[in-house]
């Protein structure tokens, strides 16, 4: 635990360093890496409450509703994610386990209650949609830095412009992405996606941040069909990092018996 707690002081030091040479000349590396950490890495655990709005293209809307647990297992490495529904009333008490690996795909476990079935879903695409929305499970988990070639292409007051190329063994349906990377948080308030024709038809946009237990941390969030006009919405409430939660919660034999104790606000 000692361990834990003082390796999770060194990297917030680390980051609050980066923040303090905001305006200074970083690498593209440094900048990704930065990044990359306050995204998808604040502390050690963390736990959430979200809510998501589903918009299609005719309008029509459909309401998520759930408690996410989050454990980092490697420092900018392996994680857990547990994702348990509480509305609407057709997928509640549905859980979502998901064990990301960096160096294989990751292990995913659906529950459904109205069936008591435990059922293994298929992880190879991590773009693929995240609970039936427009996010994908790469933008909740994240994307390997190493998956893409980056290159900064602009240095303005407010952010640093990196372009992205997907390595050639790297089979995803954009040609390339450019982020906007706030200088203050070292979070991307925007990443657009392009397909092979040069046409943006995706984008992922931060639409508030918080600063939570010391932690620059996405409290709204948006994900937009550039093409079609649909888009999800998604908000965080009730916030919490460093709870040290249990490795053993996030098992297959949790499933049917979400951990009550971690759930709560």
């Amino acid at each position: 635990m000692l361990k834990r707690f003082f390796d999770g002081q060194k990297w917030l030091l680390c980051l609050l360093l980066v923040q303090s040479i905001a305006h200074a000349e970083l690498t593209v590396e440094q900048i990704i890496e930065a990044a990359n950490a306050a995204s998808y890495y604040p502390g050690d655990d963390a736990r959430a409450e979200a809510r998501m709005k589903i918009v299609d293209a005719q309008g029509r809307k459909q309401m998520r509703q759930f408690m996410m647990l989050r454990q980092d297992v490697e420092e900018q490495g392996a994680q857990n994610f547990m994702v348990v529904f509480s509305r609407p009333a057709d997928v509640k008490g549905t859980v979502l386990l998901v064990n990301k690996h960096i160096d294989k795909d990751d292990d995913r476990w659906l529950y459904l209650p109205g069936l008591d079935l435990v059922k293994r879903i298929a992880a190879g695409d991590k773009r693929t949609s995240f609970v039936g929305s427009h996010f994908f499970y790469e933008d909740v988990s994240g994307r390997l830095p190493s998956y893409d070639h980056h290159q900064l292409t602009g240095n303005d007051e407010q952010h640093y412009i990196l372009r992205s190329e997907p390595k050639a063994d790297q089979q995803v349906a954009f040609a390339h992405y450019v982020s906007k990377i706030n200088k203050q948080t070292m979070l991307p308030d925007e990443v657009v996606y392009f397909n092979d024709k040069g046409k943006a038809y995706r984008k992922v946009e931060i639409v508030q941040t918080k600063n939570i237990d010391g932690f620059n941390t996405v409290t709204a969030a948006k994900v937009s069909d550039l093409i079609s006009g649909a888009y999800t919405q998604i908000q965080f409430r009730h916030i919490k990092y460093n709870l040290e939660i249990p490795s053993t919660i996030f098992s297959e034999r949790s499933l049917r018996n979400p951990p009550a104790k971690w759930l709560k606000r």
